[in-house]
């Protein structure tokens, strides 16, 4: 996959990569769903050293333990979330790049929290709670 290039609501923030993402998947919880305002949320997953946030990465937030999160300041947009028990990767979400497209889910994760008038189906793996062991092999195999 070529570079991939993005910017949050209001333009003020540009996001880049030149990596591919080391996974990509929806999240039915309802911390993401609050995040995004949407029924699913769809995220890619990145090595942090390959993700470029100009002219710079927003302060980060933290509302849960081990959870740290970017927004952009002037317009609000999510722009990436970390989770100490996910190390070395940063997750996106796929709506911020304009190459969207090729940003295609592999798995379903909190499968067990989706909304029940919700329906997917695209036959891809889907994991009741967290999908921590295939986040974190998509991690290794990058």
């Amino acid at each position: 996959m070529s570079a991939l290039t993005g910017r949050c609501y209001c333009g003020a923030l540009h996001v880049g990569t030149k990596a591919s993402p080391q996974t990509v998947a929806y999240c039915h919880c309802s911390d993401c769903r609050r995040l995004s305002g949407a029924p699913v949320a769809a995220f890619a997953a990145f090595d942090p050293a390959h993700v470029v946030i100009t002219p710079r990465w927003p302060d980060a937030k933290s509302h849960a333990k081990g959870v740290k999160r970017w927004f952009c300041p002037e317009c609000g947009t999510q722009l990436g979330a970390t989770y100490d028990y996910l190390p070395d990767q940063v997750y996106m979400p796929v709506g911020l790049f304009d190459q969207a497209d090729r940003l295609q889910p592999q798995l379903h994760s909190h499968a067990d929290s989706a909304l029940p008038w919700l329906h997917i189906d695209d036959g891809l793996p889907r994991n009741a709670a967290s999908s921590r062991a295939s986040l974190t092999m998509a991690s290794c195999d990058s």
